[in-house]
């Protein structure tokens, strides 16, 4: 289940990781600076309970004596204030406050002297001297939040006495402590999503370069600019770009030169084979003699094309396959039926080598017609397909004997004919689907063979618009 939520890119991958442990690293910060803030937030709660405290007993102290219990009812004290008006002063505070020395101490009493009773100015704001209180009677147990202040009043009549309660600091309770969260996980986050995506756009860059490079031998190198590591791969990537491109150049070289070389004895073979008396055996010597002056003059022309480099240009796929199929149609009347579009093609204009892309597709569509008895072309409009690029797809389909599942692929290579699916009397070298699918790889394109029901081949070629 987590496996289908897990990011698939490197930068996303690190964006989250780096992330995730920046909020972990944040909260653990925030935990700290909160609590190293309870002993603050300790004094500000005890500071604003005393406020309280002065309040009511201005309140209380300000009326006649005779309005006190009205003036009494009157007040809006917090809710963890409770507040009473007794003859005389709780004998609970009385005997806790002897019997706890530490208690005298806060009240600034010796320990074990009497009386138990505060400074009457303690806990009060400024006052004028007729209001303050006689006497002073404050109650704090240890370890526990609950407070209690008697005072006698100035009249000496009666005893006010407060009870509150401590709320406990919680400054993770505090409404700024999620929006500060919130408020750097968004900030850093953003900033680690900017910098792992540069960190991380030259690895996509050399996935690009890579798999130009596999569709053409001859694309252009890579920058070189960057971080060293980023640099130093990229210099090693145009090192073995270069040396795959210098191999594949020799080897065609040498392959080109060969087939050169073989013209002249080819030709006097030629003229010496005019000589044998027998006819019949001429006629065989001949016949051997030109199919192999015909594989060498493909052999030459599959050199050229991977050597020669056409500039590229918008031309109108449409119209260029309604010519190849004109041409073939002229050049077979017979299977003239045969040949055609199945299907009204759209408009489709794409980039591409108009030469070489025309001798690609007559490839396909000449193999369909010798082989399967005619061609069928179907042009699909363009769609959208990954990383924003606008495919077409071309389906040439004929209806021959098709090929065993393990030629599909092996038909593309150089020299491969097959040797029981198809018709070895129309001749051919085997370079005619090499060269086509060379081609169309320098194109950014890709080609594929596969067979029909109930028989037939299907020859599909997607290229970019």
């Amino acid at each position: 289940m987590l496996r289908r939520f897990r990011p698939r890119s490197l930068a996303a991958r690190t964006s989250l990781l780096l992330i995730v442990g920046l909020g972990i690293i944040e909260a653990i910060g925030l935990a700290v600076h909160a609590l190293d803030r309870i002993d603050f937030d300790r004094r500000m709660i005890q500071q604003e309970s005393q406020n309280h405290v002065g309040m009511i007993y201005r309140s209380i102290v300000e009326t006649q004596p005779q309005d006190r219990e009205a003036e009494l009812l009157a007040l809006h004290p917090p809710a963890t204030f409770h507040i009473a008006l007794t003859p005389g002063p709780d004998p609970d505070m009385v005997e806790q406050a002897a019997s706890d020395p530490l208690a005298r101490l806060r009240m600034g009493h010796p320990p074990f002297a009497p009386p138990p009773f505060a400074h009457p100015s303690q806990n009060l704001p400024p006052l004028p001297p007729h209001m303050r209180p006689r006497q002073v009677l404050f109650s704090a147990p240890h370890g526990s939040p609950r407070r209690a202040v008697a005072f006698l009043l100035p009249d000496e009549t009666r005893w006010l006495t407060i009870r509150y309660v401590l709320p406990s600091p919680n400054p993770f309770r505090s409404p700024t402590f999620p929006t500060a969260f919130a408020l750097m996980t968004v900030a850093g986050g953003i900033l680690i999503v900017w910098g792992v995506r540069r960190l991380v756009a030259p690895v996509g860059t050399l996935a690009a370069a890579a798999e130009a490079l596999g569709r053409d031998v001859n694309a252009p190198p890579m920058s070189e600019d960057g971080p060293l590591e980023i640099a130093r791969a990229a210099q090693a990537f145009n090192t073995m770009a270069s040396r795959i491109r210098r191999f594949v150049t020799d080897r065609t070289l040498m392959l080109t030169a060969i087939g050169h070389d073989l013209r002249t004895p080819i030709t006097r073979l030629k003229l010496r084979a005019e000589f044998v008396e027998d006819d019949e055996l001429r006629g065989k010597f001949l016949a051997d003699l030109d199919e192999l002056e015909s594989m060498v003059a493909a052999t030459l022309a599959f050199g050229r094309d991977t050597s020669r480099r056409e500039p590229m240009g918008r031309l109108d796929l449409t119209a260029l396959l309604q010519t190849i199929l004109d041409e073939a149609a002229e050049t077979h009347p017979d299977q003239a039926e045969a040949i055609g579009f199945s299907t009204p093609p759209p408009a489709v204009a794409i980039a591409a080598r108009p030469v070489a892309l025309k001798r690609a597709l007559n490839n396909l569509v000449q193999n369909a017609i010798l082989y399967g008895g005619g061609a069928r072309v179907t042009l699909q409009a363009p769609q959208p397909e990954h990383e924003g690029e606008r495919l077409t797809t071309i389906l040439i389909e004929d209806d021959g004997p098709g090929l065993p599942p393990e030629d599909l692929t092996r038909m593309f290579e150089p020299f491969v004919r097959a040797e029981a699916s198809r018709n070895r009397e129309t001749g051919g070298t085997g370079l005619g689907l090499a060269i086509a699918r060379n081609i169309i790889w320098g194109l950014g394109g890709d080609i594929r063979l596969g067979n029909r029901t109930p028989h037939g081949l299907r020859a599909t070629v997607t290229l970019v618009c």
